[in-house]
């Protein structure tokens, strides 16, 4: 069964829900089977890496965690308001993204 997301990669999305709610970030990757994406600089963890040879120091890191697809909403390009998605048609009959709230085509 193939899923679907409203969201892809490069999309500029705001988080809705959680400890990260009211920040805008970019989606740098999407995990169609878990339903989850990754955006920059939000829902930031810390990783524990250990030394690999001998002599070398172990570390920490910060990585983005993934989140619920459904915690986050597109924002427009145009108007910059998170919205939900509407679909439309351009000029040339091509089915595109449309926004409900000011009704550009992206």
């Amino acid at each position: 069964m193939k899923r679907k997301l409203h969201v892809k990669t490069g999309d500029e999305v705001m988080v809705i829900n959680g400890k990260e709610k009211g920040k805008t970030g970019k989606v740098v990757a999407v995990s169609l089977k878990e339903g989850k994406v990754i955006i920059e600089n939000i829902n930031i963890s810390k990783k524990h890496l250990k030394p690999k040879r001998q002599g070398e120091v172990g570390n920490i890191v910060d990585v983005e965690s993934p989140m619920y697809a459904s915690k986050v909403m597109l924002v427009c390009p145009k108007c910059s308001e998170a919205t939900r998605l509407a679909h439309g048609f351009d000029d040339d009959g091509k089915k595109k993204r449309k926004c409900k709230h000011c009704g550009n085509l992206f």
